[in-house]
């Protein structure tokens, strides 16, 4: 399982890498099928395979691909992009990728806290349940301002690391 094109890599090596990563991937709670197409285009050069490509290097369906890839799209692991002058997608995985889709849960956090808000008003500050409620509202404002510091220090760490984007 080797991407085309890249000569002088051990396919057994790569292919461990592969199934090792996805399957700590799936530790933590992603898809299988998606852990091992996220990872399989992580240790692509170019960063961007096609469907067939995928396939053929994880051995699976066309459908087992483009399941993955719609679940990796929507939680912006991936992006899709069509090849010039033709019908078929590439997806891409980039070096952000992990900023992008850490930065996407932060609005789901912002919904949370709505929902905890509300919940906290329909339960009252004081009984028992508002109280946890409101506890836990204050833990996912704590994390979302961790999460936004974090990010910033990310940025200026990326670009003396690696230079501009």
């Amino acid at each position: 399982m080797v991407e085309p094109g890249a000569a002088g890599r051990d396919p057994e090596s790569v292919s461990n890498f592969v199934e090792g990563f996805a399957a700590q991937l799936v530790e933590a709670g992603m898809q299988r099928m998606a852990a091992r197409v996220f990872a399989a285009l992580l240790a692509s050069d170019s960063g961007a395979l096609t469907s067939a490509e995928l396939g053929e290097q994880l051995q699976v369906s066309p459908a087992a691909v483009s399941g993955a890839v719609r679940y990796l799209a929507q939680t912006h692991m991936v992006s899709r992009e069509r090849e010039p002058g033709s019908r078929r997608e590439r997806y891409r995985v980039r070096g952000d990728q992990w900023y992008e889709a850490l930065t996407n849960r932060e609005a789901v956090l912002k919904r949370w806290e709505a929902a905890l808000r509300e919940g906290v008003d329909s339960l009252g500050e004081d009984t028992p349940a508002g109280r946890r409620l409101a506890e836990t509202l204050a833990f996912f404002e704590f994390v979302e301002g961790e999460v936004t510091a974090m990010m910033e220090r990310w940025r200026v760490h990326r670009e003396k690391t690696f230079g501009q984007g």
